[in-house]
């Protein structure tokens, strides 16, 4: 094999480790997915989103649905208000819930859709008016030494 057909297969496959580094990054950024499709946005005030973060997956019923466009501080309700955005293809009931999920014990955060049973459907700019925040796990870890602290010692017999 000659000097120059060497370099050509040497240059073809740093191309393609490139473009394998490439995928994956897209991949792990998150990038990939509803790409091109039609949207529409919907928010969802929260009392707490935890490590919710934009680009952040929305899901229904384990299926890709949309994503996390935008988080804002609602300075008068004292809320975060989060924006979705939801692929056209699927619609959604007005009293839809809204929950901000983990995957695995400490995986990344995602906004759960649960549907509702109510005829009309969201639209483009409403509001999700029934939310659940982020069970955050240091809260509830505080809960718990706080409830032990608080209950009496055992009597010894």
């Amino acid at each position: 094999m000659s000097r120059t057909t060497l370099d050509l297969w040497v240059g073809i496959f740093v191309a393609l480790g490139l473009a394998a580094l490439v995928f994956l990054a897209m991949k792990v950024g998150n990038f990939s997915g509803l790409n091109g499709a039609a949207l529409y946005s919907i928010e969802a005030p929260f009392d707490n989103i935890g490590g919710l973060k934009v680009r952040a997956p929305v899901k229904s019923a384990g299926v890709l649905v949309g994503r996390v466009a935008d988080i804002r501080f609602d300075p008068e309700s004292y809320r975060a208000v989060v924006r979705l955005d939801i692929d056209t293809r699927y619609r959604f009931p007005r009293d839809t819930i809204a929950t901000i999920l983990t995957s695995g014990l400490l995986g990344e955060q995602y906004v759960g859709l649960e549907p509702g049973a109510d005829v009309e459907m969201l639209a483009g700019g409403e509001r999700v008016q029934l939310t659940q925040s982020a069970v955050v796990l240091e809260k509830l870890i505080g809960q718990f030494l706080f409830n032990k602290a608080a209950e009496p010692a055992a009597q010894p017999q």
